[in-house]
C-alpha cells in the first residue's frame, strides 16, 4: 500500500493465484496492463474502493463477501470465461464506452462468464452479445434485448407499477442494453407486492430467463 491508501496491479500477468481484496480502508486499482488467468479474487469491499483500468480477466473467479452495489465500472474491464458468485446490484458489465471518456471504459468486454451463483439485481449487460452468458436462475429473471423488446413489456401491466425499460425521458435506458437482470424478492418488496406477481407477467414472454 503507499502514501495514498493504494494498492496497485498493473503491468504484469498473474496466473493461478488467489487475490483477497478486503481491507476496507484500501483502494485497489487493477490495470492498466494486468491480465489474470484462472485467478480467483475475493471481494469484500464497497465500489468506491475499487477500480478497474481495463484489466483482462480470463478463466477467473469473483467471490463477492460483500454486497457490491452501484459499480459501473466493470464496463472498463474485458471478462472471458469468468465466474461470478455472491451479491451484485446495479452492476454494468460489458462495452459502453459512452459511460466515460477514460481510455480503459472504451475497450470492455464480456463472454463465456457464468453467473448461476450470483445474486443479480438490477444488473446490466451493455453492448456485448449476453448469448454466451449463463445467468441466475428464478428467483433472478433476465430481460433479454430489452430495448428491441420495450413496447412488448410495458404493452402489459405489471405488478405494483413497475416498468422493466424506460425508453424516453430522463431516465431512460441506455441504447446499448443488451439484457438486464432483477431479482424479485427485492423487486417484489420495493413494490409491495409479491414474487408470484411478477412470475404470472414473466412467464408470458420468451425472452425472458428464468
Amino acid at each position: 500500500m503507499d502514501s495514498l491508501g493504494n494498492i496497485v496491479f498493473k503491468d504484469r500477468e498473474i496466473e493461478n493465484e488467489r487475490l483477497e481484496l478486503t481491507d476496507t480502508k484500501a483502494n485497489y486499482i487493477l490495470g492498466p496492463s494486468l491480465t489474470m488467468r484462472n485467478c480467483t479474487l475475493v471481494l469484500k469491499v464497497s465500489a468506491r474502493r475499487l477500480s478497474l483500468k481495463l484489466p483482462h480477466f480470463i478463466d477467473c473467479t469473483f467471490e463477492v463477501k460483500q454486497e457490491l452495489k452501484n459499480y459501473q465500472s466493470w464496463v472498463a474491464a474485458s471478462l472471458k470465461g469468468c465466474r461470478f458468485k455472491g451479491r451484485l446490484s446495479g452492476c454494468d458489465f460489458g462495452y459502453w464506452p459512452e459511460y466515460m471518456d477514460l481510455p480503459w471504459y472504451q475497450h470492455g468486454s464480456i463472454e463465456d462468464c457464468d453467473f448461476t451463483e450470483a445474486r443479480l439485481d438490477g444488473c446490466r449487460i451493455m453492448g456485448s452479445d449476453p448469448a454466451s452468458l449463463r445467468f441466475p436462475k428464478w428467483p433472478c429473471f433476465t430481460i433479454l434485448d430489452p430495448i428491441r423488446r420495450a413496447r412488448e413489456l410495458n404493452s402489459v401491466q405489471w405488478p405494483g407499477g413497475f416498468r422493466p425499460i424506460i425508453v424516453e425521458g430522463q431516465y431512460r435506458d441506455p441504447p446499448c442494453t443488451m439484457a438486464v437482470t432483477l431479482y424479485a424478492p427485492s423487486l417484489a418488496k420495493r413494490r409491495e407486492t409479491t414474487e408470484d406477481a411478477f412470475r404470472a407477467v414473466i412467464e408470458q414472454f420468451d425472452f425472458i430467463v428464468y
